[in-house]
């Protein structure tokens, strides 16, 4: 029934948490504003990095001249040293292996900046073809915006209703939903699993694994 995956990246495949965490509270420092930690910048993912900046920044500098300054200088930083700690999910590779085996095609669509979703693409999970990989190009087009996952249908040649579509927030699930294709949400991400369920996740992973149950 399913012939396509499309994964998102940050939560789903790696676990990029302390590589933002640094980045971020790097810029924070720089201006001497309060730092995070990594549990609470958790709690900031999956809108994309503006929406982390503005969510990191203090009240008081929560303007569009801030937002902005702080926003290049994240993306300046993080573009450096967005692979020292990212790493994949235990059990991920073997889940992709027999994804692969299985014929089944492969794509990754995230909220996070286009080269770097692409840079750590090719670092962190090199041994994979996926056949699409896109981050953010157009604030609008952000997930759960559905349009870049139809686009993804349209590049595979493959309908929608057989995609299945997965991710750790309910950003990921709502553009699942979205787009007619199949939400599963997975547990060990971003996000709880009642969040998950609460936006509509037709499958919850517990571990990579569980998703060949579906396919």
């Amino acid at each position: 029934m399913f012939k396509g995956v499309i994964f998102d990246l940050d939560g789903t495949l790696v676990n990029s948490l302390e590589d933002i965490t640094n980045a971020m509270n790097a810029v924070l420092q720089k201006h001497n504003f309060p730092t995070h930690s990594v549990a609470v910048c958790q709690s900031f993912i999956g809108h994309g990095v503006r929406d982390l900046v503005v969510k990191a920044l203090p009240k008081a500098v929560q303007n569009e001249e801030w937002i902005n300054r702080c926003f290049t200088e994240m993306l300046a930083v993080y573009r450096e040293n967005c692979t020292i700690k990212t790493k994949m999910y235990a059990g991920i590779g073997d889940l992709l292996d027999e994804l692969t085996a299985r014929n089944i095609k492969l794509a990754v669509f995230s909220n996070k900046a286009d080269k770097l979703t692409k840079k750590v693409v090719k670092a962190v999970l090199p041994n994979w073809n996926f056949e699409v990989v896109e981050g953010l190009k157009v604030e609008a087009l952000k997930k759960p915006n559905p349009f870049v996952a139809l686009e993804i249908s349209k590049k595979l040649d493959l309908p929608v209703a057989q995609f299945i579509f997965v991710g750790d927030t309910d950003v990921d699930i709502l553009t699942a939903t979205s787009a007619g294709m199949h939400p599963v949400g997975v547990v060990w991400g971003y996000r709880t699993k009642e969040e998950l369920i609460a936006s509509g996740a037709k499958y919850i992973l517990e571990h990579p694994l569980d998703l060949l149950k579906i396919v």
